[in-house]
């Protein structure tokens, strides 16, 4: 695979304009590999999880969610979700460029107060109202409730159910520092090799230390965020299948279609054709 730098922005990886609110089967968008393999979105996401359990990786990080969970994960943050059918929630998109309102780092809430969880109900319900009435100066009212939510989460924040652990571990923080570098080289088609010696480690460490806190290797970590790149592309825009291949680092078109094959089953067209019918 050669170094590319070509970049391009599929549609639904551009952040939004305004709040939006969305159950978890329409953040899916009907296909689990949307949030089960490693990627990153363009908005802050905020995830209100009311029934069930499922799990995320978030920065390479494996926890469980369950019912009166919170989780808030930055743009541009690596991430996956296995929600199930069993788990019910409200997923938000929150603008990216509204930084300063929000958190910094990835926030896990978990709410034990029934006023608290009342709340939070209330503030997300009126985000929905907005969403649904289109009234006027709808984008202002958004902003406004996206701000409740900001506050809400640094109150709840500062419980002490919610305080950060006194020190990470050192294979948390490598393997949160492997994540952001494959968020922002994924598409160059480097080797797991050349990742760990830019972190300054060995390949067996580094994938050591991921598998140990995500229960993936690093190079399990860099495939799926290429897949999902490359899923993603074919299935919702209509660029060359060539130039995908380019864009994502593969020196040829032929050596991406054995990669869709091998992770897949299916051809690049056929994945193609199977979402247009």
């Amino acid at each position: 695979m050669q170094i590319q730098n070509i970049h391009a922005q599929s549609p639904h990886e551009a952040s939004v304009a305004a709040a939006r609110v969305r159950s978890f089967g329409q953040l899916s968008m009907g296909s689990s590999w949307r949030l089960e393999l490693q990627h990153a979105r363009a908005s802050h996401l905020f995830l209100w999880i009311t029934k069930g359990q499922g799990r995320a990786t978030i920065l390479g990080k494996r926890r469980g969610i369950g019912a009166h969970n919170a989780l808030y994960i930055p743009a541009g943050t690596l991430m996956s979700l296995d929600l199930g059918k069993q788990v019910y929630g409200i997923a938000v998109d929150l603008p990216a460029h509204e930084a300063g309102i929000m958190p910094k780092d990835v926030q896990h809430i978990r709410v034990r107060d029934v006023m608290a969880q009342n709340e939070v109900t209330a503030i997300l319900d009126n985000m929905q109202r907005e969403q649904s009435t289109h009234r006027a100066f709808g984008d202002e009212a958004a902003r406004a409730h996206a701000g409740l939510l900001a506050v809400w989460m640094r109150r709840t924040l500062t419980q002490s159910e919610n305080q950060p652990a006194p020190r990470i571990p050192a294979a948390e923080r490598l393997t949160a520092s492997f994540c952001g570098l494959v968020e922002k080289q994924y598409r160059s088609g480097k080797p797991m090799a050349d990742y760990a010696e830019a972190l300054g480690v060995t390949p067996t460490h580094l994938s050591r230390a991921c598998r140990q806190v995500a229960g993936l290797t690093a190079a399990d970590m860099i495939t799926q965020r290429v897949l999902y790149a490359a899923r993603d592309m074919l299935e919702r825009g209509d660029l060359p299948i060539r130039l995908i291949a380019e864009m994502l680092g593969f020196s040829s078109a032929a050596y991406f279609t054995r990669f869709i094959q091998n992770q897949t089953h299916q051809t690049p067209s056929a994945l193609r054709q199977a979402v247009r019918g």
